[in-house]
């Protein structure tokens, strides 16, 4: 079971590939974390984003979610506009299930 509540039927091959490997990183952590914001985005990322979003699922999970946590400094290199809203996706400032 991935997780992925969207369909993939409308996207182009390179997004519904991209799509699968936001969902199957490693850790559940970071399926949920990066598979969620795909579901939601995927669509309507430009191809630039694409390209910024597809080097940042290269990144090794531990790497990732230490820089998504505010754990450790986000390299510059990393630090995209795609970066920052898929930190502010995931950005809580209550319990979620309050």
């Amino acid at each position: 079971m991935t997780g992925t509540t969207r369909t993939s039927a409308d996207l182009d091959p390179r997004r519904r590939r991209t799509l699968y490997r936001s969902w199957h990183r490693g850790i559940r952590e970071m399926d949920l974390i990066m598979g969620r914001f795909a579901d939601a985005e995927i669509g309507t990322l430009t191809e630039a984003e694409l390209d910024d979003f597809e080097l940042l699922i290269e990144v090794p999970d531990r790497d990732l979610f230490r820089w998504i946590t505010g754990e450790d400094a986000t390299p510059s290199n990393y630090d995209t506009a795609v970066f920052r809203r898929l930190k502010v996706f995931h950005h809580h400032d209550s319990p979620i299930h309050a």
